[in-house]
């Protein structure tokens, strides 16, 4: 006997850093109006397309600051991104280096395989810059402005979504042309883009009306939860590494409180009510930190398989075969209102993640539907199995054929049909009495992520460890400022948001010498610019160890992390 139905917990985690210079308002890097541009618009089209299909979908509080910023620079026309600047220069010859710099260093950066080699028209202008650099790199000022206008625009019709690509004649017209843009056609682009973008939130908010989608969010900025409250919790699962000097973060749960509460407030403005339920960065969790989530009123949170498999070990329950643990959400800790904890199969979410970007998509959709019928049919009779599949859902598609569109309409398209595989939130399953049993607690939680199991991706490595250090000692000095009183509300106010812009994971992600060189020397600068800025919004001199980096990164990694982060 099997199971008769097996609900499937679909959750696609939508965040981008912050990428604004908050001293003078400008983007250093675009990619959250070109992750919208593709994968946000294509996401939610291929919801719109199987309405049987539900999903959750996880709005970080930030990225939906930037979109919001986007759009108000498309309504007034005060353009701080200079990317999109330069989409619309009247005469592209009288680029200025600075500017000429920016669009050689960033067209280009996108996967070549997927999104420059199948456009002949593009692919010939990475040829000619190929060609012209290996002369030497200061030929590259005497690249017409043509050829930087098409440069521009070939980028942008490269970041396209799929399903736009399929819908707006505008975009089958340039990309047929291939050449010799003009100022017309790259305004006309610049207004598509500015649709797009500053329709997005909206656009989920429908889905999310619907009742097909359940939105959830993540603390403000997306820090990692467990470190602001303990750097020793880390140590649970990687006991031997090594750690920061500093033996926390300065009231880091301080700090974790405002990044939930403000979370929520976000959440609730945009879409009328808090967040029932929260992907914790990372899927970082300790059992403190999942205390502390169901003491501010949330319902639901997630993370991977190993900090389960962990985590039932520390509670002296059995692990057994992975069946008859995992499919099943858990009530964390012993308190009157436990968190609901889902741990997603990490073989089912990196198969989509990272390997079916290699196959057909309808065979993937296949293989993945053959899987869950297999879960199903070892389940027991009168089991519900509740499988969570939980990513990333922007930056895999940069790895797909046509941005994952035929694999993930095939996906839909089966999942909408399939007799005995439900797709659900994560509300339907916390409120389905089914799952409300005793068996399902877990008394314990050890400290860890989806990656690895463990914290080791953001702390416990020279780099790492070493920007923790200067973001404990600017915390220090933010505490003192603040005690002080001297600082107006306004300048008080301005130094919080930099320091929890400080405080946000991705930072820590980057730094090591497994990491692309370029890659992490963009997040490195960033990083020192925004606490060089904190500093001088607490009226101090930045220290001069901020001028030197914290992570040179290494020119030839070949990672796990440049693959899972590679925009």
């Amino acid at each position: 006997m099997s199971a008769d139905t097996l609900q499937l917990v679909l959750l696609w985690h939508m965040h981008q850093p912050d990428f604004r210079d908050h001293a003078s308002g400008e983007f250093k890097q675009p990619w959250v109006y070109l992750h919208a541009l593709k994968d946000y618009s294509d996401m939610a089209a291929h919801l719109e397309a199987h309405p049987g299909v539900k999903a959750v979908v996880n709005l970080v509080p930030i990225l939906l600051d930037q979109l919001e910023d986007y759009a108000d620079q498309f309504a007034t026309s005060r353009l701080r991104d200079p990317l999109l600047r330069l989409l619309v220069h009247e005469d592209l010859d009288r680029a200025s280096e600075e500017e000429r710099a920016l669009l050689l260093d960033q067209c280009f950066r996108s996967n070549h395989s997927k999104m420059v080699e199948p456009f002949a028209p593009y692919k010939r202008l990475r040829n000619l810059y190929d060609f012209v650099a290996a002369q030497g790199t200061e030929h590259a000022r005497y690249l017409s402005g043509q050829y930087l206008a098409d440069l521009v625009t070939w980028y942008h019709l490269a970041w396209t979504g799929e399903t736009l690509r399929r819908e707006r004649e505008l975009l089958v017209q340039l990309m047929t042309q291939g050449a010799d843009f003009s100022l017309a056609q790259r305004r006309a682009l610049f207004e598509l883009v500015a649709e797009v973008v500053s329709g997005t939130v909206e656009r989920y908010r429908r889905l999310a009306q619907s009742g097909q989608v359940e939105l959830s969010t993540t603390p403000y900025y997306h820090p990692i939860g467990p470190l602001l409250l303990e750097f020793d919790s880390a140590k649970e699962a990687m006991p031997d590494a090594p750690f920061p000097r500093a033996d926390a973060y300065p009231g880091g749960r301080t700090r974790l409180i405002w990044h939930v509460r403000e979370a929520q407030s976000s959440h609730a403005r945009r879409f009328g009510t808090p967040a029932a339920g929260m992907w914790p960065a990372e899927g970082a969790v300790s059992l403190p930190m999942c205390e502390l989530l169901a003491q501010q009123g949330v319902a639901w949170a997630a993370s991977g398989e190993a900090v389960l498999l962990n985590s039932l070990r520390k509670s002296n329950l059995p692990t057994g075969a992975r069946e008859q643990s995992l499919y099943r959400p858990y009530r964390v800790g012993t308190g009157r209102a436990p968190l609901t904890c889902f741990f997603r199969d990490d073989r089912l979410s990196d198969l989509i993640g990272f390997e079916y970007k290699d196959w057909h998509g309808n065979d993937a959709a296949a293989d993945f539907i053959g899987r869950l019928d297999s879960i199903r049919s070892t389940a027991s009779a009168g089991d519900t199995p509740v499988v969570s599949v939980m990513l990333d859902g922007e930056n895999a598609w940069e790895f797909y054929p046509y941005n994952g569109y035929y694999f993930l309409s095939s996906l839909y398209q089966a999942l909408g049909s399939h007799p005995s595989i439900r797709t659900v939130t994560c509300s339907e399953v916390t409120t389905d009495p089914r799952h409300a049993t005793e068996a399902n607690r877990l008394p314990e939680m050890v400290t860890g992520s989806w990656v690895f199991g463990n914290l080791s991706t953001w702390i416990g490595s020279q780099d790492k460890n070493r920007a923790w250090e200067l973001l404990v000692s600017a915390k220090q000095s933010y505490d003192l400022v603040m005690a002080s009183g001297r600082l107006s509300e306004a300048e008080a106010a301005a130094a919080a948001r930099q320091l929890a812009a400080c405080e946000g994971s991705d930072w820590f992600w980057w730094f090591g010498d497994y990491n692309p060189a370029e890659s992490v020397r963009s997040f490195d600068r960033l990083f020192r610019a925004y606490l060089a800025n904190l500093y001088r919004l607490l009226r101090l001199v930045p220290p001069a160890q901020l001028g030197e980096p914290v992570s040179l990164g290494a020119s030839n990694a070949q990672t796990h992390n440049a693959m899972r982060r590679a925009a």
